[in-house]
């Protein structure tokens, strides 16, 4: 299977006043979410989202297009966000969720509804106080699966009387909090069924557990959903009977399913998963009515496509037992076929960028995705399944890249200690190689995580402010196949550190990249690296630390996976392998410190409590370090993709300014 080439950009000529500012990414943006295939494959229908900057509210509607992208037409008007749509099997209604039911009061806030694509009145099907999600037609038409949050000890969603104190919270349960959700108690994501016709609706499960993404069985008797569990470090595929409501578990006892597709007889499921918690999924097939599970795969290159990146990509089984999945691999989107009985795999196509979702058409001509790449955002991409070619049949954010154009950039490798890094650099606005730019290193999350070819708005406003921003794939970045990926476990601060700093001295070879005014960014697992290098080295200007985990030991007791997560990465509980978690503390280090840092966090962060960022305050100005410490009211970890957008504004406004005043400007 060859790899993609990778494409050169040089920076074309252009004024130092042009760029993105991070009121203009924030706000001058329209793009393309969820998009789906007709079952005729002769429409495309998607949701248009956009934040207003007047009240910060996400705006999004229902649209479609034909399958070229002409003649695109809105569908919904009501309310402020009406999205996750989807097309009945024969292509007449469409489902979708809308906010326009809390504009009539009561409880509940979000509406299910069914729309005439022909024309027609909108049909409202039900209504729940926590988002719907998940939508998903029967076989036949006639019932849609969804899932959202119910709480045992509130069934009819009535909410506390006016005047009530909240409930003494009392647990037994070690994942009783989740970020972004704050503390949950036994309220979880359940299954619900409901009859289109008659509104009869059923809650199907009342597991203490999240379930996700229902997908109906060819003869509509069983509905499959993940299961996950100590939020979601755990999952399991779910066979649900729809008559009785009985769940029969299936998969990796220990290990997690990201992906899964239903053969067209029912008989077997096609999954992706990973049954050791690497981060590297690999490929299964359950035979369902013997509960048979087997491994196809043991070492695949490529990653089945990951959640974060919006809808969940679902295989689809296609003809002659050959699965259709969307998989990245090196940091680029592919579509891949895979062939069940072998598990052997080839690619359909492959892009230089991050495509979301994956719906293909009855006849299995057409495949749609939504796309970003590292010089576009949101777009539509439709890809010929016969020819293997593919089209963007959209120009949503184009115009506003016209006027602000994206950075330029190019792809480098650096070998180090044996592996080969891959790493991109961004150039900023009327980049003039005679110059010589301040660089800065942004360094990902995870540290099971990636960067590639996406649009990422932090790497764009450094850009744009004038500096050379360079981000790469360490050890432990996933994309690159299970080995790679292990070799940051039990070694936090290790290799990654030493691949990284590599990295930054390949590109301060270049004459245009100053080496004396070099800064360092990160957020989660990037902002753990960031607070262990300025303890390690004081070669950096300047740093933004972004909700670091600073002290492993407190991490593992207060984040709300740190007691599933660190054993796996440090060899075991803080008193089994006490060495290992100060060992690779950046606290351990802090007091060594003199770079100018900004410390950035939420205040309703789960993953990364705060007080990772009040200790490394502490820390940092007790050792006469120049600090800066941001706090973002009701903010959870997420909050620069989902938080208020005036506080993403204020974070880049903030990052950009620190270092334009520790790093200056080109000379």
């Amino acid at each position: 299977m060859e790899d993609i080439a990778q494409p050169v950009t040089t920076a074309s000529p252009r004024s130092e006043t042009e760029g993105l500012t991070p009121d203009t990414l924030v706000y001058g943006f329209t793009v393309a979410e969820n998009a789906r295939i007709s079952p005729g494959g002769t429409h495309i229908m998607y949701t248009l989202a956009r934040t207003d900057r007047g009240t910060g509210a996400r705006w999004a509607q229902l649209w479609t297009a034909d399958v070229d992208g002409a003649n695109p037409r809105q569908l919904t008007t009501g309310g402020r966000v009406s999205d996750g749509g989807v097309w009945s099997p024969d292509g007449t209604r469409i489902a979708f969720v809308s906010d326009r039911i809390a504009d009539r009061g009561g409880p509940a806030r979000y509406g299910l509804y069914v729309l005439p694509v022909g024309g027609g009145e909108v049909q409202e099907l039900a209504g729940h106080r926590a988002p719907i999600s998940g939508l998903a037609w029967s076989p036949e038409g006639g019932s849609l699966a969804y899932t959202t949050l119910f709480d045992p000890d509130d069934p009819d969603e009535a909410g506390l009387p006016g005047g009530v104190l909240p409930p003494v919270r009392v647990t037994r349960r070690i994942d009783y909090k989740q970020d972004g959700r704050g503390y949950l108690g036994d309220v979880r994501l359940q299954l619900f069924v409901i009859d289109v016709e008659t509104r009869e609706r059923r809650i199907l499960t009342r597991e203490p557990f999240d379930h996700y993404d229902p997908a109906w069985s060819p003869d509509a008797r069983t509905v499959a959903v993940r299961v996950t569990v100590l939020n979601e470090m755990r999952s399991y595929l779910g066979l649900v009977d729809v008559a009785t409501g009985s769940i029969e578990p299936f998969g990796p006892t220990e290990g997690v399913i990201d992906q899964w597709a239903w053969s067209p007889d029912g008989r077997r499921i096609f999954l992706a998963g990973d049954d050791l918690c690497t981060a590297q999924t690999d490929f299964f097939l359950l035979e369902v009515a013997r509960g048979e599970l087997t491994r196809l795969t043991h070492e695949l290159a490529i990653l089945a496509a990951p959640k974060r990146l919006g809808p969940p990509s679902q295989p689809v089984w296609l003809e002659d037992d050959r699965v259709l999945v969307h998989a990245i691999h090196k940091g680029a989107s592919g579509l891949y076929i895979v062939d069940v009985a072998s598990g052997a795999y080839d690619a359909v196509a492959r892009w230089t960028a991050t495509n979301a979702g994956l719906s293909v058409d009855d006849r299995q001509r057409y495949a749609v995705q939504v796309q970003s790449s590292l010089n576009s955002l949101g777009e539509i991409v439709v890809t010929d399944l016969v020819s293997g070619e593919s089209r963007t049949v959209t120009a949503n954010s184009a115009s506003s890249l016209v006027n602000w154009p994206a950075a330029e950039w190019e792809r480098i490798d650096v070998a180090h200690g044996g592996v080969t890094i891959e790493a991109w650099l961004l150039f900023p606005p009327g980049f003039n190689p005679a110059r010589r730019y301040p660089l800065v290193l942004d360094v990902h999350g995870g540290p099971q995580n990636y960067y590639g070819y996406d649009f990422d708005v932090t790497q764009q406003a450094l850009a744009a402010a004038g500096f050379l921003v360079v981000f790469c794939n360490p050890s432990g970045s996933t994309s690159y196949g299970r080995e790679f990926t292990q070799r940051v476990v039990r070694d936090w601060g290790g290799k990654p550190f030493a691949e990284l700093m590599g990295v930054v001295d390949a590109v301060l070879e270049r004459p245009y990249a100053d080496p004396d005014r070099t800064g360092i960014l990160g957020y989660s697992y990037g902002g753990y690296m960031t607070a262990w290098t300025i303890g390690q080295t004081n070669r950096f200007a300047a740093a933004v630390c972004g909700a670091p985990d600073f002290d492993l030991t407190s991490m593992w007791g207060t984040s709300d996976i740190g007691h599933v997560y660190f054993p796996q990465q440090c060899g075991g509980d803080p008193h089994e392998v006490p060495d290992s978690y100060r060992d690779h503390s950046p606290s351990t280090y802090a007091h060594r410190a003199t770079t100018p840092t900004l410390i950035i966090h939420g205040e309703a962060d789960e993953r990364c409590p705060i007080g990772q960022s009040e200790e490394m305050f502490v820390a940092l100005t007790r050792a006469g370090c120049e600090t800066e410490f941001v706090r973002y009211p009701a903010c959870a970890h997420g909050f620069r993709r989902t938080g208020p957008p005036a506080y993403l504004v204020d974070y880049l406004t903030r990052v950009t300014d620190w270092f334009r005043t520790h790093l200056g400007e080109a000379r």
